[in-house]
């Protein structure tokens, strides 16, 4: 289990986003700092916090933060409000 605010913090530190990012919109290249370098940190950071193992899939359907928590759910991580 995982709070949200975990996952953010995970997104956070992977992308070097600023503190008033609004998860709500973020998406992969929406902001210059999503780029495939970085999608593949978050990746990492995501499967070593978590102990899960991403599907090549999984890793390429990654296109926003709330499709990121769908695809966790699908590995049975529940992520809850803090």
């Amino acid at each position: 289990m995982a709070t949200r605010k975990q996952i953010q913090d995970l997104f956070t530190a992977a992308l070097g986003l600023p503190a008033e990012t609004d998860f709500a919109t973020l998406a992969y290249r929406g902001v210059p700092q999503w780029d495939s370098v970085a999608h593949m940190s978050l990746v990492a950071r995501l499967e070593a916090a978590l102990g899960i193992m991403l599907e090549t899939d999984d890793v390429l359907d990654m296109s926003s933060f709330d499709e990121c928590l769908r695809i966790l759910a699908r590995h049975g991580v529940r992520v809850e409000e803090p």
